[in-house]
């Protein structure tokens, strides 16, 4: 089982003007696929403040970091600068995989700007801030997740066996 710490991206509600209903999802959905989710913190639209809440996870050793929010066009959507700020290798596929499976639902999907790297042996994941699209996004790549993370965590395996 691995670790895991949700991270929401939103000023309206770190300021409490709105519930927060993307993290509690993508908690869920991690907890249901086995992830034992230590928490879900919640930090404004402030690149400082979103790269110091990544930094603390992958610190504190959790292995997948998912955020939700801040990943558009709007001025302070800098979720995924924050990310490559804070990773030493980018993760192009994961993010690459989430758009082509969200292009299948909508064309506003080529507008997301997720990113995805590794910081020491944590993976983080930039998700939309819409609850509907945290889920899409997050169950395009999930099944992959773990094989990865065991590569990242320097556990014994053989990538040339089929998975089912």
């Amino acid at each position: 089982m691995f670790t895991a710490r949700v991270i929401t991206v939103s000023d309206r509600s770190y300021r409490g003007e709105r519930e927060d209903l993307g993290g509690p999802l993508v908690r869920d959905i991690l907890t249901g696929a086995g992830y034992a989710v230590d928490r879900i913190v919640v930090v404004p639209d402030e690149e400082a403040e979103i790269r110091r809440a990544l930094i603390d996870a992958a610190d504190n050793k959790v292995a997948l970091i998912v955020t939700t929010g801040g990943t558009g066009f709007a001025p302070r959507d800098v979720t995924p600068e924050a990310t490559a700020a804070v990773c030493q290798r980018l993760v192009p596929g994961i993010p690459e995989a989430m758009r082509a499976a969200s292009l299948a639902i909508t064309p506003r999907a080529m507008l997301s700007r997720a990113a995805a790297g590794i910081r020491d042996g944590s993976l983080i994941i930039n998700l939309p801030g819409s609850p509907k699209g945290a889920r899409e996004n997050l169950e395009a790549v999930l099944p992959a997740l773990g094989h990865g993370l065991e590569i990242l965590r320097g556990r014994p395996m053989d990538c040339a066996v089929k998975t089912p």
